[in-house]
């Protein structure tokens, strides 16, 4: 049996708790959704509920249900890392063999000097340090000087700050493309990221204008194998950026979580046939980065509040899929992504609801997504160059 669409909804950052080898990573005790509805007391998710949110783990707010509308799980990465790139190249059957390069102390020399060379200038910070922190620090002195600043995390990222009003838009574009042609062989990092901000000292502001600028996937993807089959691909918010725009027909940038919303609730009315994926990135990057359980948790209920009219908009020949790429608890110390598993909801209507269990890879995902939209005769070719399993068969 295949399928006309599936849309695949992934809620950045929405760990389920640590992954075995978290201790490897110093994310002992993270799990950012039971963890921020702990902290907040309670999260009001009815229709997530539903759907089996709560059945998947303990989450305050949110009861299990013996009767949910949708099958649940979680999903264990195989990769190494912790990332969006991973996570996402993982969930579309790419499964990284080794971790991408982070530099906690900093680029080294040979990297700063062809970059600064390269862009005549020289640039400011070259240190890991949090996106919103380092401009208080550095924005005064990047104004007068003109020189990017350029900062990393416990990420795999290369990411330049600058004022809009002192290097324009498609200047630091630019900058970024010389940095990510750069940055390659054993300086490979996942992704280059310009990150415009505007205002005056003491009271900056990041803009929506962020762009990433990741690597080709290393290999194929589920994306290219749905488009080599004629299937479209649409994507929405970053989704086109992370696969540096390999197997994607069409993207649909966001400007957050309200923008892509009102995104998805368009396409569904004007896309007829294929997979629309879509990323909601606010909840990484304005919450659990920020350690702002709070934020979060308004974030999660407003997705809820919607998802009653994206069930409307799905027709009998359609699957919803809800996941997360990595988890970013906002109740711990760190403001780091955390290593954790992610959540699994499956829902159509003519799915049975299952207990899906723990999936050993997020790869079962872009596998069973190849089988709803080109059938089971697909999947040996599939099987041959992408990881995972389809679970298509257990909830039909």
């Amino acid at each position: 049996m295949s399928f006309r669409r599936v849309l695949l909804v992934v809620l950045d950052s929405l760990g389920v708790g640590e992954l075995p080898d978290a201790h490897l990573y110093g994310d002992q005790g993270s799990n950012t959704l039971h963890n921020l509805a702990e902290f907040v007391g309670g999260v009001d998710l009815p229709n997530l509920g539903r759907l089996g949110l709560g059945n998947i783990i303990e989450v305050e707010g949110v009861k299990a249900t013996e009767t949910p509308l949708g099958s649940f799980g979680k999903m264990n990465e195989r990769a190494a890392g912790k990332d969006t790139t991973t996570g996402h190249w993982e969930m579309t059957g790419l499964v990284l063999p080794e971790a991408f390069p982070t530099y906690p102390d900093g680029f080294p020399a040979e990297i700063v000097d062809e970059f600064t060379s390269a862009i005549g200038r020289g640039m400011l910070g070259n240190y890991a340090a949090s996106g919103t922190e380092i401009i208080k620090v550095l924005g005064e002195e990047h104004m007068n000087t003109g020189k990017p600043i350029v900062y990393t995390s416990a990420d795999s990222v290369f990411q330049i700050a600058a004022h809009e009003e002192v290097i324009p838009i498609e200047d630091l574009y630019e900058m970024c493309r010389t940095a990510r042609n750069i940055l390659t062989g054993e300086h490979a990092v996942g992704r280059v990221i310009a990150r415009p901000f505007i205002g005056s000292p003491g009271s900056f502001e990041r803009t929506t204008r962020r762009h990433d600028f990741s690597l080709q996937p290393i290999g194929p993807t589920a994306l290219d194998l749905l488009t080599r089959n004629g299937i479209t691909v649409t994507g929405v918010g970053k989704i086109s950026d992370i696969f540096d725009g390999r197997g994607v027909s069409a993207s649909h940038p966001t400007t957050g979580n309200d923008n892509g919303m009102e995104t998805v609730t368009r396409l569904l009315s004007e896309v007829n046939e294929g997979l629309i994926f879509v990323n909601f990135v606010d909840f990484d990057m304005l919450y659990g980065h920020r350690n702002d359980p709070s934020g979060y948790a308004e974030a999660l209920e407003a997705i809820d509040v919607w998802l009653p009219s994206v069930l409307e908009g799905l027709g009998d020949d359609d699957i919803m899929m809800v996941t997360a790429d990595h988890g970013c608890d906002p109740t711990t110390k760190s403001t780091d992504h955390s290593r954790e598993h992610v959540p699994l909801l499956v829902y159509g209507k003519n799915l049975k609801p299952v207990d899906l269990g723990v999936r050993p890879t997020f790869s079962d995902l872009g596998m069973t997504i190849i089988e709803a939209l080109c059938g089971s005769d697909a999947l040996p070719l599939a099987s041959s160059e992408l990881a995972g399993d389809s679970f298509l068969s257990e909830v039909l």
